[in-house]
């Protein structure tokens, strides 16, 4: 099982290097850090008295995985969860910050383990899960994911803006789809079909 900063530094990895898309809410980016996140910790890294992009380009790939482990992962008490889903969560988190969390405590729901979701992971939240994976092991895992990947596919639906996030101009899964799956097991993956018929209606 790897360690937490295996997994924060496989984050870094999958979230790249400096972004400023316009199209992203999240503004200007490094490492997936972004400049939101840098302003509310107060990253002045080029000390002239404000945090701006030039600050997020001076991001190393060290403060990133310092930060995610630190904000990302301990703060929100991930490590509260059963190990085998805390890769999952703690990249969901990175990537929708509470929303993460009330993903898992909907899940719940359908788990016959009822929480309130207030994307707070709390000792109750915690305790429903260890049961909801006991009863359900990897299954539940991938049911996280599968929970994941239908967010992202909302996000979509509503936003015309960030379809280019889940799905690329050749038609085929995009970044945001395809970093789900990469915590589902194969065997529910989309087929390229399935895919192509889920976003049809995208213009």
């Amino acid at each position: 099982m790897k360690s937490v900063q295996q997994i924060a530094n496989d984050i870094v990895a999958r979230e790249g290097g400096y972004v400023n898309d316009a199209d992203d809410p999240g503004g200007a980016t490094n490492f997936g850090v972004t400049i939101h996140t840098m302003r509310r910790l107060g990253l002045d890294l080029d000390r002239d008295g404000d945090v701006d992009a030039s600050d997020v380009r001076r991001l190393t790939r060290s403060q990133a995985v310092d930060i995610f482990i630190q904000h990302y992962f301990q703060k929100p008490r991930i490590s509260l969860l059963p190990v085998a889903l805390q890769s999952s969560v703690f990249d969901m988190y990175v990537n929708a910050g509470g929303n993460a969390v009330k993903i898992l405590q909907r899940l719940l729901g359908e788990f016959q383990e009822p929480v309130t979701v207030d994307g707070s992971l709390g000792a109750k939240t915690a305790a429903a899960v260890h049961r909801a994976f006991k009863k359900a092991g990897s299954f539940f895992i991938d049911a996280y994911g599968i929970a994941r990947r239908n967010y992202y596919f909302r996000l979509a639906d509503r936003r015309t803006a960030s379809r280019k996030y889940a799905r690329t101009r050749a038609g085929g899964k995009g970044g945001w789809i395809k970093r789900a799956e990469e915590f589902i097991s194969p065997q529910f993956h989309m087929t390229d079909q399935d895919f192509s018929k889920r976003v049809g209606g995208w213009a």
